[in-house]
């Protein structure tokens, strides 16, 4: 969001995020403590304040770090889902369990 637009105010980014300005104002202070994120002066600033956030260097290696978790957790899920999908499958066309049911409908394609 920032990257698109950097000069945002905190109320517009509060606004588009859901969340007040000073729940924000405190979780960027907080971004800012822990060195991921710094501000700047910036002159040509829509805003009258004239301040921009960036990611610091460790800001960025914390986000590759935190894309990295997330999408190894998505990856996981997916292999469980898809697991889980081709046992229901097997299941499903399964003679133990009734693939082919009263007059020759699959049980699968029954409607319950």
């Amino acid at each position: 969001m920032l990257q698109d637009n950097p000069d945002m105010t905190q109320r517009e980014i509060a606004q588009k995020l859901g969340v007040s300005t000073s729940g924000l104002n405190y979780c960027l202070n907080a971004l800012i403590d822990k060195g991921y994120l710094k501000v700047q002066n910036f002159s040509q600033s829509k805003n009258k304040f004239g301040y921009v956030y960036v990611l610091t260097p460790q800001g960025i290696a914390e986000k590759a770090q935190l894309t990295g978790r997330f999408l190894r957790r998505k990856m996981a899920e997916y292999e469980a889902l898809r697991a889980e999908i081709e046992s229901l499958h097997a299941d499903a066309k399964s003679p133990a369990i009734g693939g082919v049911g009263v007059g020759g409908a699959d049980l699968a394609s029954r409607r319950l």
